[in-house]
């Protein structure tokens, strides 16, 4: 996580759960949560991503646990929805983050790859977010969505995370209008190129890097702060009246990316 730039315990008495929560973003975020008073529970498949994130977020004085479960099985999210209930009395947040993702030209994507990418990062965005529907609803809660700006433009070989990115957005706004009633806010950020990430390192080659940080109008790559840092604005009061909002996260790299596809 990031140098301190919160405000004092704005989350103070809330509970969130952040999916994908032990490492790259999503870890970023649960940790910020936490120093902004948040307690957090932190769920991904195995449980060695998540326990030294937890332990992590204890040192520095905040509430957290690991919880394994894949979002892909309903039964095991319900099951992690209620060992969160039982340790923290409540879910206030839902952060769904856990994702997957890997370089492949659409000619060479066999079904069982693109139906693998879809059910993590789709399917199992709408299990948690209908898994936590009863909590969400009895506490007037919220869910953000960590979605990606990859489907604005043809990203090659990209098709597979691009379809299931697009279907998280249609998810949010859907979920903001059916569930605005209950009080429930639903929003998503939409990260561009994030730095300091295992996925740019894996993803994006050396030859391309260069050219697509001049393709950026601020200049400069993303920092797992700059979504810290939105990811608190979305789940604090400061943004009470947005809903079904898709905050894109890039210094304007996807308005400027026909440039880049252009040469």
């Amino acid at each position: 996580m990031s140098d301190k730039f919160f405000v004092d315990n704005v989350l103070s008495g809330r509970v969130a759960f952040v999916t994908g929560g032990g490492t790259g973003i999503t870890g970023g975020v649960a940790g910020a949560l936490a120093e902004s008073g948040a307690a957090v529970a932190l769920v991904s498949r195995k449980l060695e991503h998540l326990e030294p994130a937890a332990e992590a977020i204890r040192a520095r004085g905040g509430e957290a646990m690991a919880v394994a479960a894949d979002v892909r099985n309903i039964e095991e999210v319900e099951k992690a929805i209620a060992a969160t209930t039982e340790r923290f009395g409540k879910i206030d947040l839902v952060v769904n983050g856990a994702a997957g993702n890997f370089l492949c030209p659409a000619e060479e994507l066999s079904s069982n790859g693109f139906g693998t990418v879809v059910d993590i990062d789709l399917k199992g965005t709408f299990n948690v977010c209908r898994a936590a529907f009863n909590e969400l609803k009895r506490n007037r809660g919220q869910i953000l969505n960590i979605s990606a700006t990859l489907h604005y433009v043809g990203t090659p070989l990209q098709l597979h995370v691009s379809a299931a990115k697009a279907g998280v957005d249609a998810l949010t706004r859907h979920l903001a209008v059916e569930w605005g009633r209950y009080g429930i806010r639903v929003n998503a950020i939409a990260p561009g190129p994030i730095e300091d990430t295992e996925g740019m390192s894996r993803l994006v080659p050396l030859e391309v890097k260069e050219k697509l940080r001049r393709n950026i109008p601020l200049g400069r790559f993303g920092r797992i702060k700059d979504i810290e840092q939105a990811a608190i604005f979305l789940c604090s009061d400061a943004a009470s009246f947005i809903n079904g909002a898709i905050l894109v996260v890039d210094g304007g790299q996807w308005l400027s990316s026909g440039r880049m596809l252009g040469g």
